[in-house]
């Protein structure tokens, strides 16, 4: 496991700079629920110094069977209700969205090509392979197209029309093959979205997940042609991210209604493809990791905005950070630390549960 990596959890307790803690007398197995209530409050004071002392990082959000129990801002970071850009953990929502899509029947499924709604977007003479590219293959970044990421982002996002540069990229894999990681592909599907549905992507999140969840999702940026931004840039605070966290967590019931179908959720953490950087698994949207044995499904934004779900913890845990620094300074790493160091042994641990 290199400092790179981001989907093998722990890291070394060094990492966020922590004391180790006692070891666990028994090793709970991955799919086992652990019979503990709260947080053990030593771990978390532990935990919380630890995370005082990262730079960039500004809001903990850590809840347990849907109750907070901690709450914390650092480094005059905004309120914890006050919406923040996710970046790319906003990749995750669109997956959501075009799980609902499918269950409604905005979209036909996973299996179906993108151009039976993106057809006259994609270049008059495409490659074959275009009409073989399922809405499936870019929710797991397996479309084979080159990358509008990375060092083709900025002539992606300066182009005047981001759907047809998306499409008209050369194929740099099999449509199915490589995992290529590419916010252009979530922004097709933003545009299937909109285009199926006749409705913009912020007004089906309005509706399918923001009025059931009671969060805010205010308007973000979109391309020269009115789409909303899909994968980057959405604004959602701290406790929303929490709130859209539990959602996965509860298998997609909140307060006794079903918002978002539980073989989504099981097929969007089912591991898909393999990243050629990290070594780690990603299936529909989310990252696909472990910490000491226990399953991690995760969302990750540039910089350090991470959703993390920790099934068998029943933990769902927010993180978000200043975005506009370095690339890999080791903050990815000690936010993974926090979590595989500081708050799954806490879990493990128990304490009080919070009033409800």
């Amino acid at each position: 496991m290199t400092s790179r990596g981001l989907l093998i959890l722990p890291f070394a307790l060094l990492a966020c700079g922590q004391a180790p803690a006692g070891r666990e007398a028994t090793q709970v197995g991955a799919q086992t629920p652990v019979a503990t209530t709260g947080l053990n409050s030593a771990a978390m004071a532990g935990t919380v110094a630890a995370a005082s002392r990262l730079p960039r990082l500004r809001s903990l959000v850590v809840m347990r069977d849907g109750r907070t129990l901690a709450e914390h801002r650092f480094n005059g970071g905004p309120a914890l209700d006050r919406p923040v850009n996710i970046k790319s953990a906003s990749k995750s929502v669109i997956s959501a969205l075009v799980g609902i899509a499918i269950e409604r029947g905005v979209l036909k499924g996973v299996d179906q090509p993108i151009l039976s709604v993106l057809g006259p977007d994609a270049p008059a003479r495409a490659d074959p392979r275009l009409a073989r590219v399922t809405v499936g293959n870019l929710l797991s970044m397996q479309a084979g197209l080159e990358r509008t990421s990375g060092e083709n982002y900025g002539r992606w996002v300066s182009s005047p029309n981001w759907v047809r540069f998306a499409l008209s990229r050369p194929f740099a894999s099999e449509p199915g093959g490589a995992m290529l990681y590419s916010t252009g592909s979530t922004h097709l599907l933003s545009a299937m979205l909109t285009r199926a549905s006749g409705r913009s992507t912020h007004a089906l999140a309005q509706d399918w997940l923001a009025q059931p969840l009671g969060i805010a999702i205010p308007p973000w940026p979109r391309d020269p042609q009115g789409v909303y931004f899909g994968g980057n840039d959405m604004l959602m605070s701290p406790r929303a991210l929490a709130r859209f966290g539990e959602l996965y967590r509860s298998g997609g019931v909140v307060d006794g209604r079903r918002i978002l179908p539980a073989s989504w959720i099981a097929a969007s953490w089912t591991p898909r493809t393999v990243s050629s950087w990290s070594g780690g698994n990603y299936g529909y949207g989310w990252f696909i990791g472990d910490a000491r044995g226990h399953p991690v499904r995760f969302a990750w934004g540039y910089g350090g905005q991470m959703l993390y779900v920790v099934p068998d913890l029943r933990l769902t845990v927010v993180m978000t950070s200043d975005a506009t620094g370095a690339r890999d300074t080791g903050h990815i790493a000690a936010l993974h630390a926090l979590l595989a160091d500081g708050i799954v042994p806490a879990a493990k641990k128990g304490g009080p549960p919070a009033p409800r």
